[in-house]
């Protein structure tokens, strides 16, 4: 083939698009401004390299939207979710990884691929020729984000998101914690022994909860107005909206024994999860947050188990950056005012690792069939993948349009079931059941075979 796909980024979105294409036999340039030129929350210049949490979240693809959207993935040869599982972890019923080696293993197959050259530097422009794919994700540079304003004669919508701390193992009071996935979940012992667990009574909750409130946090430049994604909440908004929250939360006691007092329930567990192979660093699961560094040690040293943590990493907060995709894109995902350019991941409005890497491997799919003649029928909607880039691309309200995890309020309902509490477990085994064989479907009639 003589084209050649542009694509800027090389987060997750990207760094499918590229494998996609790649094995399609088409030439792809990925152009990646790191480490030249860095961003608030990445360390490396590593492709596709995690800034958040190690998690890709549930991997059930029977009961879970985003575990059917893992599965989707792999029967389309998706490179993350074969390098993720490469690296997975122990954490019970999630798909969580060693986020380095995952991120290097990543870089290392782009860069070996015979297809894909990598180019470092910043794109600051949109192209007004070739075939391009942006897919420079949450944190894209001010320079590209104002071409993007300026060409679509709208501002990019926005919002703040937050990353929770990192703890080293060996400064976790064992005498305190404990090791327990929720509810003992996971086949094997180490999966189900995949968390710590570090309980709080009442009033150690009620003072964490006090401490929380009062502590300094970072506060937003004057003139900056985004909300913040529900999913991705920093825990002292959500404590603010109630002393409750966090319990009924991040923080929930339910589905964990403590060893160490078995007939005392806790009012309260704050969960650590594995953040690494070597299990020598863990993450505070749902502890997101804007409070600055200082406040943060005093705050999380607090939580039983916690006294004399040390942290590899504290918890901070960004901006990340979307556009109104309902209004701006086509069903193709291309730019419609510009329609050489694609968008892909984070960027278009979904939120999380797994959604961005699976509309760069649709970005990726459907710029092969463009540039070889052709056009690929639309995902049937009933997949997690047509779901997504059906709301995406007209699906949404574009008044209100904010960042989506992919979940079932996003398929059509299946006809004839139940409704309720106990008519869910069958609705979802339905929704995924029909979304394995419509997907299958059309993959079969859009095989990208290289040429």
């Amino acid at each position: 083939m003589s084209e050649t796909l542009h694509i800027v980024g090389g987060g997750m979105a990207g760094s499918e698009a590229a494998w996609q294409a790649a094995n399609a036999g088409l030439r792809v340039v990925i152009h990646e401004m790191r480490p030249g030129v860095g961003t608030f929350a990445h360390r490396t210049g590593h492709l596709a390299e995690m800034v958040c949490s190690n998690s890709f979240r549930s991997d059930d693809d029977e009961q879970n939207a985003v575990g059917l959207l893992h599965w989707e993935m792999r029967q389309a040869n998706g490179l993350i979710m074969a390098v993720a599982d490469a690296h997975r972890l122990p954490a019970g019923g999630a798909l969580a990884v060693d986020r380095d080696p995952f991120a290097a293993s990543v870089d290392a197959r782009l860069r070996a691929h015979p297809n894909v050259t990598v180019e470092d530097g910043e794109i600051t422009g949109l192209p007004t020729e070739g075939h391009w794919i942006i897919a420079t994700g949450p944190l894209t540079s001010g320079s590209l984000a104002e071409a993007i304003r300026r060409a679509t004669d709208q501002d990019a919508l926005a919002f703040f998101d937050a990353i929770a701390p990192i703890v080293y193992a060996d400064s976790v009071d064992m005498d305190v914690a404990w090791r327990q996935s929720r509810y003992d979940k996971g086949d094997t012992e180490d999966e189900r022994t995949a968390y710590l667990n570090c309980p709080m009574s009442k009033a150690e909750y009620e003072a964490f909860i006090d401490a929380l409130l009062a502590a300094d946090k970072t506060e937003f430049k004057e003139g900056e107005t985004a909300g913040y994604f529900d999913g991705c909440l920093p825990i002292e908004v959500m404590a603010d909206r109630g002393r409750e929250t966090l319990r009924f939360g991040p923080m929930k006691p339910v589905g964990l024994t403590n060893p160490h007092a078995p007939r005392i329930k806790p009012y309260a567990v704050v969960q650590l999860r594995r953040d690494n192979k070597l299990g020598t660093l863990y993450n505070i699961v749902g502890f997101q947050t804007k409070m600055k560094y200082g406040a943060q040690t005093e705050v999380f040293r607090m939580i039983p188990g916690l006294q004399a943590a040390s942290f590899a990493r504290l918890g901070g907060i960004h901006r990340n950056t979307f556009i109104n995709s309902p209004t701006l894109l086509d069903g193709q995902m291309r730019l419609k005012s510009q329609p050489n350019i694609r968008f892909a991941g984070q960027i278009t409005g979904v939120e999380g690792y797994v959604e961005s890497a699976a509309m760069g491997l649709l970005a990726g799919r459907l710029a092969v069939a463009e540039l070889t003649g052709g056009a690929l029928p639309p995902v049937p909607h009933t997949t997690a993948m047509g779901a997504l880039v059906t709301h995406i691309t007209g699906g949404a309200e574009t008044k209100t349009f904010q960042p989506m995890n992919v979940n079932f309020g996003l398929f059509p309902p299946v006809e004839g079931l139940k409704g309720g509490r106990r008519g869910r477990k069958d609705r979802y085994k339905a929704y995924t059941d029909r979304a394995k064989a419509d997907w299958l479907g059309w993959l079969g009639q859009t095989r990208l075979d290289a040429a």
